[in-house]
């Protein structure tokens, strides 16, 4: 008899300590619903959350022979807007206003014309930095682009590699427009929160 009431008193306590293990993993992990379960962001490497504020100027370049902004989508023919127009982008991102100071990235996307009342863009866009420590990190940009207006804020929707997570918003100004080309500088101040 005692035989066989060990091996079921050591079964119980088996089953016991899995219980108990796999209830403290579901505490340290969260909770498991099968398809979607909470993370603790320190098991993924995350480090103290930053606040960083980067300053750039965008460069849309849609004339001469090796444009940056290539229409992709002409306007509709009967608007005063551009209503319709879609432009793809490879545009340059240099720390001074002239095109020839140094390059930090590109914002690669595109931007279209979405009112027909006034200048208004759709910006999406990624800026894809190509120096020192933010070498093929991005910063993602979804937004309405109010042209016309001195300040335009657009938020920031997320980001890859060190802005993984990021949140903010950009402003823009624009240092430069050459209406008759449609070329165009524009300040970007980028605030940011991101790991």
């Amino acid at each position: 008899m005692a035989r066989i009431i060990l091996p079921c008193i050591l079964a119980s306590q088996v089953v016991i300590v899995f219980f108990i293990c796999s209830f403290s993993t579901n505490l340290a992990t969260g909770e498991d619903l099968g398809f979607v379960r909470s993370l603790d962001r320190k098991l993924l490497g995350f480090k103290k959350e930053k606040f960083s504020h980067f300053r750039f100027y965008w460069h849309d370049i849609l004339s001469g022979r090796n444009p940056t902004a290539v229409p992709v989508v002409p306007p509709s023919s009967n608007t005063s807007t551009a209503f319709g127009l879609v432009n793809m982008i490879d545009d340059p991102l240099t720390l001074g206003p002239k095109l020839s100071s140094k390059l930090v990235g590109r914002a690669q996307g595109f931007y279209a014309s979405a009112s027909q009342q006034d200048l208004g863009l759709l910006m999406v866009m990624n800026f894809a930095f190509m120096e020192g420590k933010y070498n093929g990190s991005t910063i993602t940009v979804l937004g309405r682009n109010s042209v016309l207006n001195a300040v335009r804020e657009m938020p920031v929707v997320g980001g890859s590699g060190l802005f993984r997570f990021a949140r903010g918003y950009v402003q823009a100004r624009t240092h430069i427009l050459d209406f008759k080309t449609g070329d165009a500088t524009v300040e970007y101040n980028v605030y940011v929160f991101h790991y």
